[in-house]
């Protein structure tokens, strides 16, 4: 049976469940935002990238598996939302706040899955010049 589609609404429910020790940061979050209809759920995203580079940084890794496995389903059964999200929220965070090709950069990128990969590839592409890369068939 296939995975049924995430939206913007349960997208953090199996990050959560991955990554406990963003339960708090996560709260943080709702506490600011949870009023509003639509939360900016792409502030989220960036808070989630801050976190991951600071577990890096402490050597802290043990969850990457399962956390880059939410990614990778972000991408894969994600709605349009989720899945632009997932790239332009959360990976190209990443790339940005590790500055882009240095050792952490490097290093998380053997933790994506393939369709992640695929996109944080597209998002180098893009800044290289390529305006085209981020179309689904760039």
């Amino acid at each position: 049976m296939a995975a049924s589609r995430l939206t913007r609404d349960k997208m953090f429910e199996p990050l959560l469940v991955a990554d406990p020790s963003f339960n708090a940061r996560w709260a943080d979050f709702i506490a600011e935002w949870g009023d509003e209809a639509d939360p900016p759920l792409y502030l989220a995203l960036g808070s989630l990238a801050e976190h991951v580079l600071q577990c890096l940084e402490a050597e802290r890794t043990e969850r990457f598996d399962a956390i880059f496995a939410v990614v990778e389903r972000w991408h894969i059964d994600g709605d349009a939302y989720v899945s632009k999200a997932a790239t332009v929220g959360l990976l190209e965070s990443l790339q940005n706040l590790s500055g882009g090709s240095d050792r952490k950069a490097v290093t998380v990128e053997r933790w994506l899955g393939p369709e992640s990969k695929r996109w944080w590839d597209k998002l180098n592409r893009f800044w290289d010049g390529d305006r085209h890369a981020l179309s689904s068939d760039g």
